[in-house]
């Protein structure tokens, strides 16, 4: 008789989040989550498959907290998208080694199609329809998820910045300049400010 389960898929994800946010996302191995489990590499494969599955968990851990309820639907279509903007940013950038594996494997997660079905009502009750609205879907996911990146990756305050500001000045004017002021930018009003020029932009949509 084959042994009963004692690991439930939060915990395998749990276990794999957590070696993500300690080590980073190449450190992600059966080995290494099975070490975290303390168990061996052969015991995790009778929960999962191979490393593919564990990344689909933990998109699913990560992607579930978000918080998919409509905003207050007396607000503006414009408040209520930059409320579920936040909290996709607020929930996935706690993690942000975890993007890449959101990228992959996001139609898989109930989380982010929830987080999307509420955004595309938003959108539809705006008059974005069709086309439009695909785009501007989209848009917001490829915004938020290169905003995370960005900002964990590579700050406006980290060394590139700097490294930009010595760059030979009859070359790179403009990338001198704008790297002299970057640094007095900070991530909520770079992010802020992004997401406003791209509501900016999706307005011209609503009817």
């Amino acid at each position: 008789m084959p042994r009963p389960r004692s690991l439930t898929p939060d915990q395998l994800a749990s276990a794999a989040l957590a070696v993500i946010d300690r080590d980073g996302l190449a450190a992600l191995s059966m080995r290494a989550v099975a070490q975290e489990l303390g168990m061996s590499t052969m015991g995790l494969y009778r929960y999962v498959h191979d490393r593919e599955e564990l990344e689909r968990l933990v998109v699913e851990l990560v992607l579930s907290a978000v918080d998919s309820e409509p905003p207050d639907p007396d607000a503006s279509w414009r408040e209520r998208i930059e409320i579920m903007v936040r909290r996709l940013r607020d929930t996935v950038g706690a993690h942000p080694a975890v993007v890449p594996l959101t990228i992959t494997h996001r139609h898989h997660s109930l989380g982010v199609l929830r987080w999307s079905e509420t955004v595309l009502g938003i959108l539809a009750e705006a008059g974005v329809a069709g086309e439009r609205r695909v785009v501007a879907l989209r848009g917001l996911l490829s915004y938020v998820i290169g905003a995370i990146q960005l900002e964990h990756l590579g700050p406006l305050s980290g060394p590139g910045t700097t490294a930009i500001t010595e760059l030979p000045p009859a070359e790179f004017p403009h990338m001198i300049e704008t790297a002299r002021h970057a640094r007095d930018v900070g991530t909520d009003q770079e992010f802020a400010g992004g997401l406003a020029l791209l509501l900016d932009g999706l307005g011209g949509a609503v009817r």
